[in-house]
């Protein structure tokens, strides 16, 4: 039985659509993974699956942008395939975080692919450029606009057609025996490869923005997500640990960092930490900053004044 309605494969279509003609424009940003799996995720009936993707893979995509000539891995693709795929393996009943793992793990394949994809279309979008400065020295301003509204369109079709294709031919069983096809070391490096990416990402983020002294909250921001991690996976009641002996109350003192640690909290202390650093830091009051350094000219002249008044004293 197949996992997605037509009405889905026409809306998840239409969203992979415009997600590819957002990943030219840059305005509105909807090729990005937070807003593209969203809306994916929404177009499934899945608004959550599609959440919870869309910030997994955004993480991963901040490592992805365009230097010079080279070409980024194509976000918009990897967010509509992945968040199909994630959608079909949860209504197959595979809990939710599995389901995402394998997502992300498609959504690396996938824009890799999508970047040779892109490097196509665009380089078939120069005859469209051509043609347009053809119009354009005719003054034919329907024709540029024909010319400039089909290339982008093409842009669209190279994520709606091949996410369209996974939607119709997408059900559980097809989905899984290909992802068991991918050798483990592969799927493996694929993970290990993407927590890379996210730090490289915000690393590259912060080193745009100039703000080296802003990377101890960068550490700190992973050292506090890494103990949530942990507490979450091993942490418990204290008297369920002491119950269990010197064994149990061992592990407990490990994960003593609170439990339940989510996203929201950490979001949380980073802004209060972020407002206690604009508070404490004197480059951003004015009134609490030194006073510049007086100039020789401010006291009353030069030195070498000085020195030509001693001179006529002394002759």
């Amino acid at each position: 039985m197949h996992d997605i309605n037509l009405i889905q494969i026409i809306l998840v279509t239409l969203v992979a659509f415009v997600a590819g003609m957002a990943s030219v424009l840059d305005e509105r940003q909807f090729h990005r993974p937070l807003v593209a799996c969203t809306l994916t995720g929404i177009a499934l009936g899945n608004p959550t699956v599609g959440i919870v993707a869309g910030g997994t893979l955004e993480l991963i995509a901040l490592a992805w942008m365009n230097v010079g000539a080279a070409m980024a891995p194509d976000a918009a693709l990897a967010s509509t395939v992945s968040t199909v795929v994630a959608v079909v393996f949860v209504n197959q009943g595979i809990a939710q975080g599995d389901a995402i793992n394998q997502a992300v793990t498609v959504a690396v394949l996938v824009a890799a692919a999508g970047q040779g994809l892109t490097i196509f279309v665009r380089t078939i979008a120069i005859f469209f450029a051509h043609q347009a400065d053809r119009f354009a020295e005719q003054a034919n301003y329907r024709g540029i606009a024909i010319m400039h509204f089909t290339a982008l369109g093409l842009q669209g079709l190279r994520v709606a057609v091949p996410t369209a294709a996974v939607a119709i031919l997408a059900d559980g069983e097809t989905v899984k025996d290909t992802l068991e096809a991918i050798p483990k070391v592969i799927t493996d490096g694929l993970n290990i490869a993407g927590g890379f990416i996210v730090v490289v990402g915000y690393a590259m983020v912060i080193n745009m923005m100039k703000a080296r002294k802003l990377m101890p909250f960068f550490f700190l921001g992973f050292v506090f997500a890494t103990f949530g991690t942990t507490v979450t996976s091993h942490g418990g009641k204290v008297e369920d640990q002491l119950d269990k002996g010197v064994d149990g109350m061992a592990q407990w003192i490990v994960s003593s960092t609170p439990t339940a640690v989510s996203l929201v909290a950490l979001g949380i202390l980073g802004a209060c930490l972020a407002v206690i650093y604009v508070q404490l830091n004197p480059e951003f009051h004015d009134s609490v900053r030194l006073p510049a350094a007086a100039s020789p000219a401010a006291g009353g002249g030069s030195s070498s004044d000085l020195d030509d008044d001693l001179d006529d004293e002394l002759d």
